[in-house]
């Protein structure tokens, strides 16, 4: 199938790569308009603080994710005349905002006053908004205005972002250039990488803004599509054009005609030319689509965690993997097809440019990666166990590992709404601009009203207020604490800590656990907890008690595809737990530098006692898959050999040399792109990128330069088997144990 496939795509090449170019213009074009469709939101449906935000949504008038904080910082202390004017203008002002109202201004300070400005519009909306509602504003006399929460703070951090995404592309695709010079030399084959890496990103930008209409997509996605896309599509490549050049090079069979006449030799080399891109895909392509589908596979069944947050980042995600297939499988040889020999040929000028490959005579075993290979196999159980010991030390930080729904902490500091947010955290507590807020549904109309209704929310108000972590509690009989039926009620609480802390969440738990049901409601009320500290915490539980089925799944489903892959049943498991000791070596990392700031100094990360809840989700699914793509690489090359000599230690030793350069190449390729997200000024995309580098780097050195020759060594023609009665499920030729 694959071979016909090949067919086609080398006779309809041309309309294949003008198709492709069509598919980079078009996703150019949307991804400069992806920032106004995206928006951070973390709802978690089916839960408390949901059931929350949609009461306040419906009776209140109130989203709270759409919700402004204006702050007035006075130059003296404000009299009630002051607070009058202000009260005003932000009544004016509110009028920007499409359902926007201004609420009741409080005073934090003697000299600092805030109100809210609420609206029914959800965060994607009202961030387009926080600009004319700062422009209507204006500047008061004797006042600094600042207007903060999440919808401004989103609004201005769109343009880091972008800022951030073009700092990460002037590191990775100089590095990747020079790794393409080193490899191919000066040649129109570096292009090639370029070409299907622009093709893939390009068009994936393009399908997530098709999605970004019906799905609340993360402002993190566009910055995720551009860096792991690059990574992955120039590896790729990378992998399939090398191939194509070494097909090239084989000698002719003997008795082949090589043509006398110019046209016959012309004709000769386009056979040869057809040959060996159908020879490529066959090899290299086969392993990269299978490896593209185990990529495919983790970031697949995110789409089935219970988050619209994470899902959104899973479509994101899935999408660079099935983008990258359907280029490679079309794109790719329509391009080596249409290259040939002559466009991958290296200039002889450029020779200086080439990787220096150390040979001993014209045994490809005698090389250093096969040499390397051999060494590790006569000492495979001490390699073996130093490895793994040291990988299995590096996870021992996970221990430590702490958790946040979110944190404005680790995003930059100067834009207004955070300078806005930080004055009210110094008189309220940075628990002010997210409160918690409790839901009291009485159940009927006006019931509100009734004795022991006020009586319990009194009781509450002192119960909490005297909590350890409460700031300020807020509740009047009226206004916006008080729906226009006076069936719900509202309090709501500021913490002294952000609202993702570990503080925090523990108030949210006691909240739940302790204090509204020492407040004693009358029967057949519901009380429920909701806002900032309540939904992170309810979004953290939804998130890792789906996660241990999701990392069964990815394992599961790995073991399957590579099972086919490797014709082996051994193999696939000893991929999957040397990927598992990739995936913890990397949560410690994380943990050393951005907890306990271990080279802080050097790399300038934030130092922060927590890591976002939905990074170790993301970094299981795509560590796993992209760690096996060096697997199958790899192990497919070594199967090659080992069906044409049935010894393992050669078969490991040819498949190590004819990949561990292109397989290091790529990885240095891979970790540069995912350097571009440690660039940036995100603590999010910061921890993203260090867990990628680490875990590819660990990857491509440590485990598969090291522990698969050791382990494959241990394991002997065991590696090859795959009986009969198992080989007929996965539907592939069994591999039957051979003796001696």
């Amino acid at each position: 199938m694959l071979e016909s496939w090949t067919r086609t795509a080398i006779r309809l090449r041309w309309p294949i790569v003008i198709a492709w170019l069509a598919v980079v213009v078009v996703g150019g074009w949307a991804s400069g308009r992806l920032s106004d469709l995206q928006s951070n939101v973390f709802t978690v449906p089916g839960t408390d603080s949901e059931r929350v935000r949609g009461v306040l949504q419906r009776h209140f008038g109130d989203r709270s994710d759409g919700a402004f904080t204006v702050v007035f910082e006075l130059d003296r202390p404000a009299s009630t005349a002051t607070r009058v004017r202000l009260q005003r203008v932000v009544d004016r002002a509110a009028r920007a905002v499409p359902t926007g109202r201004g609420t009741a201004l409080l005073q934090a300070s003697p000299d600092v006053v805030y109100g809210d400005v609420i609206s029914t519009l959800n965060l994607a909306d009202a961030k387009g908004r926080a600009d004319d509602l700062l422009r209507a504003l204006g500047r008061p006399a004797g006042t600094r205005v600042y207007v903060t929460g999440a919808p401004a703070i989103q609004n201005e951090l769109d343009p880091i972002f972008s800022d951030d995404l073009r700092k990460g592309e002037t590191i990775a695709l100089p590095i990747a250039l020079l790794v393409l010079l080193l490899v191919f030399g000066l040649s129109f084959a570096v292009t090639i990488p370029l070409l299907f890496a622009a093709s893939t990103v390009f068009g994936t930008l393009g399908v997530v803004y098709v999605v970004a209409h019906y799905v609340t997509m993360p402002t993190y996605v566009t910055n995720l599509v551009f860096l792991i896309g690059i990574g992955i599509a120039i590896d790729y490549s990378l992998l399939i054009v090398y191939r194509f050049r070494e097909e090239l090079s084989r000698p002719r069979p003997s008795g082949a005609p090589a043509g006398r006449r110019p046209e016959d030799r012309e004709t000769t080399r386009g056979h040869d030319v057809e040959a060996a891109v159908l020879r490529t895909m066959e090899t290299a392509g086969r392993a990269v689509i299978f490896s593209g589908a185990t990529v495919a596979v983790g970031l697949a069944l995110l789409l089935f965690m219970p988050l619209p947050f994470i899902r959104a980042i899973g479509v994101g995600g899935f999408l660079i993997p099935l983008v990258s297939l359907l280029a490679a499988a079309t794109l790719q040889p329509a391009l080596l097809a249409i290259y040939g020999r002559r466009g991958t040929h290296r200039a002889p000028v450029a020779r200086w440019l080439r990787l220096p490959v150390r040979q001993v005579g014209d045994d490809v075993e005698h090389r250093f990666w096969a040499r390397l290979a051999r060494s590790i196999m006569r000492r495979k159980w001490r390699y073996a166990l130093a490895v793994a010991a040291l990988l299995a030390a590096a996870a021992i930080p996970v221990a430590w590992l702490q958790l946040t729904p979110g944190a404005t902490a680790g995003i930059p500091q100067h834009p207004q709404s955070v300078r806005g947010l930080h004055v009210l955290e110094g008189v309220l507590g940075p628990g002010a601009v997210a409160p918690a807020q409790v839901l009291v549904d009485t159940g009927r109309r006006g019931g509100v009203a009734r004795p022991e209704v006020r009586a319990a929310v009194d009781r509450l108000v002192r119960e909490v207020g005297r909590d350890r972590e409460a700031a300020a509690t807020y509740f009047l009989p009226g206004g916006r604490f008080v729906d226009p039926t006076r069936r719900y009620a509202q309090v709501i609480v500021a913490t002294k800590h952000e609202y993702g802390s570990e503080e925090a969440q523990s108030f949210a738990r006691r909240l739940r656990g302790e204090l509204i049901p020492a407040a004693g409601f009358p029967p057949g009320m519901r009380v429920l907890a909701g806002g900032a500290p309540p939904q992170g915490v309810d979004f953290l539980d939804r998130a890792y008690g789906a996660f241990p089925w999701l990392v069964l799944g990815v394992l599961a489903l790995t073991y399957l595809l590579l099972m086919r892959a490797f014709r082996s049943f051994l193999l696939p498991l000893k991929a999957v737990i040397l990927n598992l000791l990739s995936v913890a070596a990397s949560y410690g990392v994380l943990v050393l530098v951005f907890r306990f700031g271990i080279g802080n100094d050097v790399f300038g990360f934030y130092q922060f006692p927590q890591i976002e809840g939905w990074i170790p989700i993301f970094l299981f699914a795509m560590i796993f898959g992209l760690s096996m793509d060096y697997e199958v690489f790899l192990v497919s090359r070594m199967r090659e050999a080992w069906d044409e000599t049935h010894d393992n230690a050669r078969a490991v030793a040819i498949g190590l040399e004819r990949t561990g350069r292109i397989v290091t190449a790529a990885a240095v390729i891979m970790v540069a792109a995912f350097s571009g997200f440690m660039a940036g000024s995100i603590v999010g995309l910061q921890e993203f990128g260090c867990g990628l580098a680490v875990a590819i780097f660990l990857d491509a050195t440590l485990v598969r330069a090291v522990l698969v020759p050791a382990m494959m060594a241990i394991m002997g023609r065991y590696n090859w088997w795959l009986p009969a009665p198992i080989a007929r499920v996965v539907r592939v030729r069994p591999s039957p144990l051979r003796v001696g």
